[in-house]
C-alpha cells in the first residue's frame, strides 16, 4: 500500500504500525479484533442501558395507570401532574448524588460505584413492583435516583483511564449509545409487556415490567462486576489510583448515608409542601432550589476549585444550555407515548412504536455527533458554529411537530419521521456541546466541570415532567407543553450562539 492515506486508517485504529518495504510500498500489519478497553466500553454501555430502561419505564407505565385508572392512580383529579411529579422527584435524587458520587469514586475506586450503581438500582427497580402505595412508590423511585445518581462521572473517568488516549472519544460515545438503546426499549417493551400481563395480572399487571427490568438490570451487574474489571492496568497505573482499586465494603457506608440524607431531604420537602397545599408544580420548583444551595455549599467548603467555574462565562452559558436539553430529553422520555397516544389516538402499544423512533434515533445521532465534533474543531468557532445549528434544527422541528399534529393530522409515518429526525440531530448535539464545554474548562477541573453542568442541567429534568404534565392536565392535550418545549430549545441556541469558541490545533499528522 502507498503511503498516501495510511493516517486515516491508523487513526481509525485498525492498524497498529507500518512497515516500510520498498519503492515506497508500506505493509499495514492489523491489529486484533478485540481488545481489554473493548470489553470495558461494552459493560458501560450495559450500565448505561440497564439504566435508562429503569428510569424510562415509569412514563409508560405511569401513562398506562392512568389510562386504567388502577392502583394509586384511579379517581385522580390531575393524574399527569402526579405522574410527572414522580419523574421530578426521582431527578432530584438524581442531581444532588452527582457532585458525591465523583468524590466516593475518587476515594474508592470508580469501578466500585459503577458497579454499586447497577446492583442498587436492579434492587430499587424490583423493590417498586411490590409498593403498596403511592408514598411507597415514590420513596423508591428517588431511591432509585440516588442509585443512578453516582454513575455518570466514574462511568466517564473509568474509560477516560482505561482507553487508548486517542481512543477516549470513541470510547465514551459507545457507551453512551446505551442511552438510546435504553430508552427505546423501555418505551416500546414496557407496553408489550403489560399488553402480555394485562390478561394474567388484571389491575396488578403494572408490577411485571418493573420485575423483569429489575431481574435484568441484576443480571447485568454480575457481568458489570465479573468483566468490568481489567485483565491488567495501563503502563504507569499506580494500584491505589481509583481506576484501578475496588473497595466496595468501605464504599457502602458513606453511600448509604448520603442516600439517607438526600431521601429525607426530598421527601421531607414533598411531604411538608402535600401538608400546606403546594401545587404539585411548586413542590418541583422547591426542589430544584436544592441546586442552588447544593452549588454554594460546595462553593464554600472548595472556593478555589469550584470558583474558576461559576465565573467563566462560556462555562456559566453552557450550564444553562443544557436545562432545556434535559427539559426536552425528559419531556419525550418521559412522556412521548402519552403525547402520541392523545393526538393519534392510536393503541398504547402502537403509540409506542412511533415514540420509540426518537430515542432510537439517538444510536446514530450520538457517535455521529462525536465525528462532527472532533472534525470541527480545528476550525474558528467550529463546534460552537455546529452545536448552534444543531440545536436550531430540533428547535424547528418541534414546533413543526406541534403544528402538525395540533392541527388535527396524525398520519404514524409522519410522527415517526420527524420523531426520527428530530432525535437524530437532538442526540447528536449532545457530544458537540460536552466536548465545547470541555474545550472552555480547566484541564485539571474537567471533571468538576461536568458535574457542575450535570448538577444544573438537572434543573430542566426535575420540571419537565411535573410542568408539562401539569400544563396537559389544565389546557387538556400535549399541544401548549409541545410550543414550550420548542421555545426553551430556542432559548438553548441563543446560548449556544453566545459562546465564544477557540480554535483548537490540528492532531499532528503520523509519520
Amino acid at each position: 500500500m502507498r503511503a498516501k492515506g495510511t493516517e486515516a486508517l491508523l487513526r481509525a485504529g485498525l492498524f497498529h504500525s507500518l512497515h516500510p518495504l520498498k519503492d515506497g510500498v508500506i505493509e499495514l500489519r492489523k491489529k486484533g479484533n478485540w481488545k481489554p478497553y473493548h470489553t470495558i466500553w461494552s459493560m458501560l454501555f450495559l450500565g448505561w442501558f440497564v439504566s435508562y430502561i429503569d428510569r424510562t419505564a415509569t412514563g409508560p407505565l405511569i401513562t398506562y395507570m392512568i389510562e386504567h385508572e388502577v392502583a394509586f392512580f384511579a379517581g385522580v383529579d390531575n393524574p399527569h401532574a402526579i405522574g410527572g411529579l414522580v419523574g421530578s422527584l426521582f431527578f432530584a435524587g438524581f442531581m444532588l448524588m452527582q457532585f458525591p458520587g465523583g468524590a466516593l469514586g475518587d476515594r474508592f475506586g470508580y469501578r466500585t460505584i459503577i458497579v454499586l450503581s447497577i446492583f442498587w438500582a436492579g434492587i430499587a427497580t424490583i423493590l417498586t413492583g411490590i409498593a403498596g402505595g403511592l408514598i411507597t412508590f415514590i420513596i423508591l423511585r428517588v431511591l432509585l435516583g440516588l442509585g443512578e445518581g453516582v454513575f455518570y462521572s466514574n462511568d466517564r473517568s473509568y474509560i477516560s483511564f482505561h482507553s487508548p488516549p486517542d481512543k477516549v472519544g470513541l470510547g465514551m460515545g459507545i457507551a453512551l449509545t446505551g442511552v438510546s438503546v435504553g430508552l427505546t426499549v423501555a418505551t416500546l417493551g414496557v407496553p408489550l409487556l403489560l399488553s402480555w400481563a394485562e390478561p394474567r395480572f388484571g389491575e396488578h399487571a403494572w408490577r411485571v415490567p418493573f420485575f423483569v427490568l429489575g431481574a435484568i438490570t441484576l443480571f447485568s451487574a454480575v457481568l458489570i462486576t465479573i468483566h468490568l474489571k481489567p485483565k491488567q492496568l495501563p503502563a504507569g497505573l499506580d494500584p491505589q489510583s481509583p481506576a484501578a482499586k475496588a473497595e466496595y465494603r468501605k464504599a457502602l457506608p458513606p453511600l448509604f448515608g448520603y442516600s439517607a440524607v438526600f431521601l429525607a431531604v426530598v421527601m421531607g420537602i414533598y411531604l411538608l409542601a402535600a401538608r400546606f397545599g403546594v401545587s404539585d408544580v411548586g413542590i418541583a420548583v422547591l426542589l430544584t432550589a436544592l441546586c442552588p444551595v447544593l452549588i454554594v455549599f460546595v462553593y464554600r467548603r472548595r472556593k478555589e476549585e469550584i470558583g474558576p467555574l461559576l465565573k467563566n462565562r462560556n462555562l456559566l452559558l453552557m450550564y444553562l444550555f443544557f436545562i432545556p436539553v434535559m427539559w426536552h430529553l425528559w419531556f419525550y422520555g418521559f412522556w412521548a407515548v402519552s403525547i402520541v397516544r392523545d393526538f393519534g389516538g392510536n393503541a398504547l402499544v402502537t403509540a409506542a412504536l412511533i415514540a420509540s423512533f426518537n430515542g432510537l434515533a439517538g444510536i446514530i445521532g450520538f457517535p455521529l455527533g462525536g465525528m462532527i465534533s472532533d472534525r470541527a474543531a480545528s476550525r474558528p468557532n467550529g463546534r460552537r458554529n455546529v452545536l448552534a445549528v444543531q440545536t436550531g434544527i430540533v428547535a424547528v422541528l418541534t414546533f413543526v411537530f406541534a403544528g402538525y399534529v395540533m392541527a388535527g393530522y396524525s398520519n404514524p409515518v409522519v410522527l415517526s419521521l420527524l420523531l426520527f429526525v428530530s432525535g437524530l440531530f437532538f442526540f447528536a448535539l449532545q457530544p458537540v456541546a460536552h466536548a465545547l464545554a470541555s474545550d472552555h474548562a480547566p484541564e485539571k477541573q474537567r471533571g468538576s466541570m461536568f458535574g457542575m453542568l450535570n448538577l444544573i442541567a438537572e434543573v430542566g429534568a426535575i420540571l419537565s415532567p411535573v410542568v408539562s404534565g401539569a400544563i396537559r392536565d389544565a389546557s387538556g392535550n400535549w399541544g401548549v407543553p409541545l410550543l414550550l418545549d420548542g421555545a426553551l430549545l430556542a432559548a438553548a441556541f441563543l446560548c449556544a450562539l453566545a459562546v465564544t469558541s477557540t480554535s483548537r490545533k490540528a492532531a499532528p499528522s503520523i509519520a
